[in-house]
């Protein structure tokens, strides 16, 4: 299809830098020019960076898009290793929400605390100030 860097970026939402890079990481590949020096994307890159963007809009990082790149690449291997890597997002998304979730309620204790009254009495900001050592 012949697709410019910018029109690739449109199609897929990815900025031109963020195309550049992945092309510079080997998640994407270096495609031929025209004979105006410009890159011409077609429907493989189009794909390709849609299943990159959408891998990382759930979260993999760098290094496991390009684990789920090599198994989509290479058909034969077996799904169970695909199922690894997602599982294995899905701990370190759970664990996240559970951080999240202590942060909450530690943080709805201290409003819970506020008395109203003056910032000298603020329970919020005296478990933000750092407790003095000996002096």
């Amino acid at each position: 299809i012949g697709l410019t860097i910018g029109q690739l970026g449109k199609a897929t939402g990815t900025a031109a830098e963020t195309i550049r890079y992945y092309e510079s990481i080997g998640l994407m590949p270096r495609v031929a020019r025209t004979a105006a020096n410009y890159r011409s994307y077609g429907a493989n890159e189009v794909a390709r960076l849609s299943f990159i963007r959408r891998s990382r809009d759930l979260g993999f990082g760098l290094d496991q898009v390009r684990s789920l790149l090599e198994l989509a690449d290479d058909r034969s291997k077996p799904c169970m290793d695909v199922d690894a890597l997602a599982r294995e997002k899905l701990d370190e998304i759970d664990a996240k929400i559970a951080d999240l979730s202590a942060l909450r309620s530690e943080l709805a204790d201290l409003i819970g605390q506020c008395q109203q009254g003056t910032v000298s009495e603020c329970r919020i900001l005296d478990a933000l100030a750092p407790r003095r050592v000996c002096e």
